[in-house]
């Protein structure tokens, strides 16, 4: 089973640098997409499908605004729109599918980088989701939780930890959520296999056009899996050479 997730900071902008030529390379066989800022009918979806990527969207209330997409290969057993939390519905965040035992998740983050509502926003959506994963694990033990989780975890999945230990996305409170999170049996897949690499980020900002050439990024994406997948990742790896989008595509394998 082979699986990516991908911030493509809007899909119709992504296809036209080249996104759907990339996806016939058969880059996975399932293909989680955050921020697609469009409703399916948007977009020429059909050209997607017809390369045997049965499509399922889950997008924001608010036109041109976050949402999340499963592009796959491999038809789920049941897709589940949204978590039943409003707020978070209401922007489009989580999107699941279910194939046989196993439960992938698709879920966009919030960013709290516009200020203080949204971050406290961000710590009310964390708090409630980590909730919701606990409460999915009672009956879907097998679960991958992939995304666009908008936190630089530890000093090694960021270029500048000082110069951003009060940025949004790298602040104390972001970290030990993610300390909890994986404390309780989640294992983050890329580090479970390269687990000093430094300089394996998937997100560098716009604002400086030069700090993707000098690979001055975050790693913000993760592909988490639940114990008892973690003796199934065969790979896992990040993409920052597929250039749709300020992120770049990351990737695992799991043995079926």
């Amino acid at each position: 089973m082979r699986i990516i997730s991908y911030n493509v900071n809007g899909i119709r902008a992504a296809i036209n640098k080249g996104f759907t030529d990339w996806l016939a390379s058969d880059p996975a066989d399932i293909v989680c997409l955050q921020e697609t800022k469009a409703h399916k009918d948007n977009v020429d979806y059909k050209k997607i499908e017809a390369l045997g990527y049965e499509t399922f969207w889950f997008s924001a209330q608010k036109k041109g605004y976050s949402g999340v997409a499963i592009f796959t290969k491999i038809k789920p057993t049941q897709v589940f729109y949204g978590n039943q939390i409003d707020h978070s519905d209401f922007e489009g965040r989580v999107i699941r599918a279910d194939f046989g035992d196993i439960t992938l998740i698709n879920a966009y983050f919030p960013s709290g980088t516009s200020g203080e509502e949204r971050q406290n926003y961000k710590y009310k959506w964390l708090d409630e989701f980590f909730v919701y994963l606990q409460d999915l694990r009672k009956t879907r033990p097998k679960i991958v939780l992939l995304g666009d989780y908008n936190i630089a975890h530890n000093a090694i999945d960021i270029h500048d930890p000082k110069g951003n230990k009060n940025s949004s996305g790298f602040l104390p409170e972001e970290r030990a959520w993610m300390d909890q999170f994986l404390a309780h049996d989640w294992v983050d897949s890329f580090r479970q296999l390269y687990p000093d690499t430094v300089g394996a980020y998937s997100w560098w900002s716009q604002r400086f056009p030069t700090v993707r050439l000098q690979n001055k990024g975050w790693r913000i994406d993760y592909i988490c899996v639940t114990k008892p997948l973690a003796t199934k990742i065969q790979d896992a790896y990040i993409l920052p050479d597929v250039k749709h989008s300020d992120h770049c595509p990351i990737y695992v394998s799991l043995e079926k």
